[in-house]
């Protein structure tokens, strides 16, 4: 079981453990000793660390880099940016790993730490738990003191000023070269994270209209009342301004949902039906299959199959999508959340490509995204949320139906137990669907999870007394948050 590590990274309260500073110094070192030193012409390994918006980013930066340069490795600065960017860049640039400083969605006084292998692919579970041993299994006096002058604000050298352009261009060209969105009028609000100095900009090049909200980040307001997670405001920025579209980001920028002309919103299961059947109309949808996970709504496995498109489920986290998506050679999978990963331009998840690709559907093609949606019934699907003290077992292992390695995992949120009620009892829809549960106790932020298949009612019938009674005995608190970082 991860310790240290959930389906993101580490997440946690900033300043508190697992992101206080020494635990964080030990990581750094940690990941410096991983990757070996200085390489064979004497270089150090250089590490390339970027931050979203929150006011503890800076600090926690100069503790990863404390411990970083210790090992003699070489963090390089690159300030303010979005996940998808820094892991673009990453691979782009020749780093050895990329360090992503943000807690996504959750609020400023989280923080987490996500880090990336030289591919710009997040770290395997293999990695992480032979990083969690080396910073907490190993004696502290084993770990090397920074210079005095690193120990407060490590001095970060910066080479990457010129590759932002980089990632733009990437960008641009995937939507289909400037003037590509020429006339489109698009709201997008950047959850004053890292989006806000990337999307804009971008949209404009290609010719968008755009109005942007949410792009005054001041260090505290980062995913307040705003972003992937609160879409009010961009609804009614949608219906005030006439838009043909509205996109929000979520913190980091790694996901993204929509919002149509007529102020509805737009999940990510939404957003896979449609690209599927798009890239299946033009040859790319590899296997005809598509990859999401066990939080996806019933429709969209139903909706998939009447256009001859396979859905593959995979336990929640946009990790463990990919992981499945390599192995099925699928080419697109994402989450109900909004992380979308399209394969044929980068192996993670891009909340600014998912948005341009969706905007450029609705001005190449002339898809009237509200009739579609109109078109779309979803099945009745509920997502509580809870906090408790302590984390008892809840769930015998005979009930497990379709469990896997990966599919119990801690996550940094609250608790969930998801519950769907189908309206159809088909073989179907009980064999490879559902209803399916997510069951877990918390303590604080982070989470065991379990998830299971019920194969039949009385299975439905004792997991949900089992988990009513646990959770009334460890003293619930339901608190409103999405799965998944």
């Amino acid at each position: 079981m991860k310790r240290l590590f959930g389906t993101d990274g580490v997440r946690g309260l900033a300043g508190e453990f697992p992101l206080d500073g020494e635990t964080v110094r030990r990581l750094g070192y940690a990941l410096g000793e991983m990757l070996g030193g200085p390489q064979r012409d004497g270089a150090a390994s250089r590490v390339l660390i970027g931050r979203d918006t929150r006011e503890s980013g800076p600090l926690i930066e100069a503790s990863l880099s404390g411990g970083l340069k210790a090992a003699r490795a070489h963090p390089c600065s690159i300030g303010v940016v979005s996940t998808p960017a820094l892991a673009y860049l990453t691979r782009e640039g020749g780093f050895a790993a990329g360090v992503m400083i943000s807690a996504s969605h959750n609020p400023y006084r989280d923080n987490g730490i996500k880090i990336l292998g030289p591919d710009g692919m997040k770290m395997p579970d293999s990695k992480e738990l032979t990083l969690e041993r080396m910073v907490l299994d190993r004696p502290a006096h084993d770990i090397p003191e920074p210079p005095a002058r690193e120990a407060v604000a490590p001095l970060l050298e910066s080479p990457a000023d010129g590759l932002l352009d980089g990632y733009r261009r990437h960008l641009v060209a995937a939507c289909g070269g400037v003037g590509a969105l020429a006339g489109l009028s698009v709201v997008l609000d950047c959850a004053h994270g890292g989006a806000s100095g990337i999307a804009p900009r971008i949209f404009e090049s290609l010719g968008a209209r755009v109005r942007s909200i949410g792009c005054e980040p001041t260090g505290r307001n980062i995913n307040e009342r705003c972003g992937a997670l609160h879409l009010e405001r961009l609804c009614e920025e949608v219906l005030r301004t006439g838009a043909d579209i509205g996109l929000a980001f979520d913190g980091d920028a790694d996901r993204c949902l929509a919002v149509d002309r007529t102020g509805r919103p737009l999940d990510g299961d939404f957003i896979l039906y449609l690209q599927a059947r798009r890239m299946q109309r033009a040859g790319r949808l590899r296997g005809d299959a598509v990859v999401a996970t066990v939080m996806s709504n019933l429709w969209l496995e139903r909706g998939l199959a009447e256009e001859g498109i396979r859905l593959i489920r995979a336990p929640v986290g946009d990790k463990y999508v990919l992981e499945r998506m390599l192995e099925e050679n699928a080419s697109l999978g994402g989450e109900q959340s909004g992380h979308i990963i399209f394969l044929d331009h980068f192996p993670t998840g891009d909340g600014v490509l998912t948005g341009l690709l969706l905007a450029s559907a609705v001005k190449t093609e002339g898809l009237d995204l509200a009739a579609i949606a109109s078109g779309i019934r979803k099945y009745p699907q509920v997502l509580l949320n809870v906090r408790v003290r302590e984390k008892p077992s809840m769930l015998p292992p005979t009930m497990m139906t379709a469990p896997t390695s990966a599919a119990a995992r801690p996550k940094p949120a609250s608790s969930a137990v998801t519950r769907e009620k189908r309206a159809s009892q088909s073989s179907v829809a009980t064999r490879r669907a559902g209803p399916t549960f997510m069951a877990a106790s918390s303590s604080r932020y982070s989470t065991q999870r379990s998830s299971m298949v019920c194969r039949d009612s009385a299975a439905m019938i004792g997991v949900i007394r089992m988990v009513c009674a646990a959770t009334i005995a460890c003293g619930v608190k339901r608190r409103p948050q999405e799965p998944s970082g």
